[in-house]
């Protein structure tokens, strides 16, 4: 099964929790773009891009408004963004992206959670060189060719489309995530996205072996989710049905 039932499987089994946890992601990631610059849209193309992204990803009205409140109100919070790398059974691979503003705090956390996995947590480096950075979409439509053209007019670096039942997985050059989105809302207006992000994908997918591999690795995702810290975890384990 290639990327796109992936992506798709994933997005299905998001539960009011993971929700939470993505309005909360959200929430800090405007911030940070409104305290960059301006907190006014208008005014500073970087939040206006993720407020974009933000509502193309079903973020609710009210956690975009306070957030840029937030902001506004020059509370002082700081967070910096960490990368952890590390191994999960079998041969699974696992990046964890956070912001904190506290890393002392959040390195203990994550390190927790590999310990009390039997994972190993590596070094900087260590498995991201397997994974590449893209943009990526998906939504329902089934007219490769159309979007091909609205992608290469707006000069999008496309690095993959392909359509399955009806939905379709568009993989980008993250540096063109921001054309490639506006292109896809002109040529459909409306597009609900199942998925819309920067993310990492893994040059190979991998499957576990047996029972114990998969309750190990459960594991290891429900405490990283459970990790308030963390803001993404990218990893090569292809989900079985």
């Amino acid at each position: 099964m290639g990327r796109a039932h992936e992506v798709r499987a994933a997005s299905m089994a998001k539960t009011a929790a993971m929700k939470s946890k993505l309005y909360s992601r959200y929430g800090k990631e405007l911030y940070i773009a409104a305290k960059a610059g301006v907190p006014d849209p208008d005014m500073n193309l970087g939040l206006k891009r993720k407020i974009a992204e933000a509502k193309a990803n079903q973020v609710p009205a009210d956690v975009i408004k306070r957030a840029i409140e937030k902001a506004k109100g020059g509370t002082g919070e700081n967070y910096d963004s960490c990368r952890y790398e590390g191994f999960g059974p079998g041969a699974a691979t696992v990046i964890v992206d956070c912001l904190t503003d506290n890393t002392n705090r959040t390195i203990s956390a994550v390190k927790t959670c590999f310990n009390k996995s039997h994972c190993k947590l590596g070094v900087a480096g260590c498995v991201s060189h397997s994974y590449d950075q893209v943009g990526l979409f998906v939504f329902p439509y089934d007219d490769e060719e159309g979007m091909l053209d609205a992608l290469i007019m707006a000069e999008v670096n496309v690095i993959d489309l392909e359509c399955e039942e009806g939905t379709m997985t568009v993989t980008v050059d993250p540096a063109d995530f921001h054309k490639a989105q506006e292109a896809i809302g002109e040529l459909i207006p409306g597009v609900e996205f199942e998925v819309c992000e920067m993310t990492m994908l893994p040059q190979e997918y991998v499957q576990l072996e047996n029972d114990e591999q998969k309750e190990q690795w459960n594991r290891l995702l429900t405490l990283l989710d459970d990790c308030e810290d963390v803001q993404k975890v990218y990893h090569n384990v292809e989900s079985g049905e």
